[in-house]
């Protein structure tokens, strides 16, 4: 796409396509996430989307300026699909935990779109909703502002940056996964004690552990230290 602005109140079409549906900006965002997932970021063309929409390309300017706005409008809408499965129930430490399993469920379920888009701010919507409502748990349990920001700031960090290493991982062929798991077993738990005494002692547990994702604990790592950083805060007062 290129750099092109339709005004916003032209920007409905009123005609459905070839295939007989209305556009929309919820539409063209699905069908985005879609092909971004069969086959990587050259799904972001207006020729690609046109032809899966049904639509002539030039149609999907009134929705989006050029692929980098389309890009952040389905970063957004990942979102907003992990907002809309999330009920707080009150209890801080519990609440930042299930969010940030389900941002991380999240991205395994759209592993190219979540490397794509991990990185990007994209000032819309549901980014904006999530920042206040992150921002609402950390206040409300008793951070001062600036604790809230930082610990609101590692969260999210964290939480993205394992969605993008673990889909980064998850988008790779079955046979390149399995290779990689099998090295900790064929290579690592072979590894002699008079030369490797640490990983010969542990290696069961790297065999066990290592092909799994070490976000869940990391993140209890992370609201541990809060926690205890919050506790800190309030024994001063």
């Amino acid at each position: 796409m290129t750099d092109r602005v339709v005004p916003a109140a032209d920007r409905r079409r009123r005609r459905p396509t070839k295939q007989g549906v209305v556009l929309s900006e919820e539409l063209i965002v699905a069908t985005a996430l879609r092909l971004i997932e069969e086959h990587g970021a050259e799904a972001l063309s207006v020729r690609r989307l046109g032809r899966a929409l049904g639509a002539d390309p030039s149609s999907l300017y009134r929705y989006f300026r050029h692929t980098d706005d389309l890009l952040l409008a389905v970063a957004d809408e990942l979102i907003g699909r992990t907002l809309r499965t999330w009920r707080p129930t009150g209890d801080w430490l519990a609440d930042l935990r299930d969010l940030g399993l389900r941002m991380h469920a999240g991205a395994l379920a759209q592993p190219r779109a979540a490397v794509l888009s991990a990185y990007r701010v994209t000032g819309r919507e549901h980014e904006i909703q999530a920042v206040e409502t992150i921002l609402g748990v950390l206040r409300e349990a008793g951070f001062p502002d600036a604790e809230a920001v930082r610990v609101y700031h590692a969260f999210v960090d964290q939480a993205l940056a394992f969605g993008a290493l673990d889909s980064a991982s998850t988008a790779l062929p079955k046979a390149a996964r399995d290779a990689e798991s099998a090295v900790w077993k064929a290579t690592y738990a072979r590894l002699p004690a008079d030369t490797h005494p640490h990983i010969a002692a542990t290696a069961r547990h790297l065999v066990a552990d290592m092909r799994l994702s070490s976000y869940p604990a990391a993140l209890d790592l992370l609201l541990s230290a809060a926690a205890a950083r919050l506790a800190e805060i309030l024994g001063r007062t």
